[in-house]
């Protein structure tokens, strides 16, 4: 039988894998050898799992990560089909995502470069048209989410621990100052990191186990400087596209990032919770922090986990297209997130960007 064993080396050759590939899908227990010699360490494969390796190289061909590719070899073919097909799909859908978000910057530059030779006409003043909600949910015994429009400030904090009602709504107050302060363009993200930065130092902390996201918008004109930290969400509804313009800071992110979960895993994972930033009274301050430019008849949302955690992104932008009025729309978000079950807290805020003056 040893003598029909192929070494690494031909098996690496016939299946089109690197000797270190093969290690490491033996690692990982996705291509285990037949044998390994006790002395030498060598592993030998046998010709029947050529087939396996073959699909292995494939799938990694595809981009599908390595947890995935071991649930679609653990399957009986017809079954691994449907799982593929299920994958493909989804990158497609990752894709046209991306493709929405690279155009909304590409116009963002161009406007950028627009503006700078022909300035807007500051008698044509933008307002913001906004609505916030703040939801329990059907589980929860409290509500540690809070949100606020204004007409020149949107946020959503989503508090956590002990204390983490009292550390969200202090972080939406510590910005609150800001809507009565006469800005220019050139000071938004200034002030705003600031005034987060308070929060952040300011946090009432039970433990080390208590604190808040923080998204927010403040604007000037036609620009709002963005800051965010922790999972909660920022997005746009542009030309009927919902795009996401917030990137995750927590634990199963990361490991989404680095193919090591796949994002239909991550809502069972134990410590999808865990947040890798937020405002917790710590040394380490670390927001994301971006300058845009916005257009009449732009729908901005900002919205806690309570929402994205149990509500498609199909579902949030059908609702937010479907609703004449960001009054109407938040309603319609927190239904969705009530139809699912509402396990967790739930917080969000619609904006519409539309031509003229202040809107009380």
């Amino acid at each position: 039988m040893d003598g029909e064993l192929l070494t690494i080396g031909a098996f690496a050759r016939a299946s089109r894998l690197s000797p270190k590939a093969l290690r490491l899908y033996d690692e990982l227990g996705l291509l285990t050898p037949v044998h390994v010699d006790p002395y030498s360490g060598y592993r030998h494969y046998a010709p029947a799992q050529l087939e396996r390796a073959r699909l292995v190289a494939w799938l990694r061909r595809l981009g599908m990560p390595l947890a995935r590719i071991r649930e679609v070899c653990g399957l009986a073919p017809v079954a691994a089909a449907r799982a593929v097909a299920a994958y493909w799909a989804q990158a497609e859908a990752e894709v046209a995502a991306r493709r929405d978000l690279a155009a909304f910057l590409v116009d963002q530059l161009e406007r950028k470069d627009t503006m700078m030779s022909e300035p807007l006409d500051p008698a044509t003043p933008l307002t913001m048209r906004c609505a916030a909600l703040a939801d329990r949910g059907l589980v929860r015994p409290t509500n540690q989410d809070a949100a606020h429009a204004g007409p020149r400030l949107l946020a959503v904090a989503d508090g956590y621990g002990p204390s983490g009602g009292p550390a969200a709504t202090s972080a939406i107050e510590a910005l609150k100052a800001l809507e009565d302060q006469d800005l220019t363009s050139a000071d938004l993200l200034a002030v705003l990191e600031e005034a987060a930065l308070h929060a952040h130092r300011t946090a009432p902390s039970a433990d080390e186990s208590t604190g808040s996201t923080l998204t927010a918008l403040l604007r000037s004109g036609s620009r709002v400087a963005l800051l965010h930290v922790g999972d909660s969400r920022a997005y746009v509804l542009r030309d009927s596209k919902l795009i996401r313009l917030t990137h995750d800071h927590s634990l199963v992110q990361s490991l989404i990032d680095e193919g090591r979960l796949t994002p239909e895993e991550a809502p069972s994972h134990p410590q999808r919770a865990l947040l890798l930033r937020s405002l917790d009274g710590g040394t380490d301050f670390a927001p994301d922090l971006h300058l845009l430019d916005v257009r009449p008849g732009e729908r901005y949302l900002l919205c806690t986990d309570g929402l994205t955690g149990v509500v498609p992104p199909e579902a949030i932008q059908e609702a937010l297209t479907g609703a004449a009025t960001p009054q109407q729309a938040v309603t319609a978000l927190v239904r969705l997130t009530h139809e699912a079950g509402a396990p967790d807290n739930v917080g969000c805020v619609v904006a519409d960007v539309v031509e003229g003056g202040e809107v009380a």
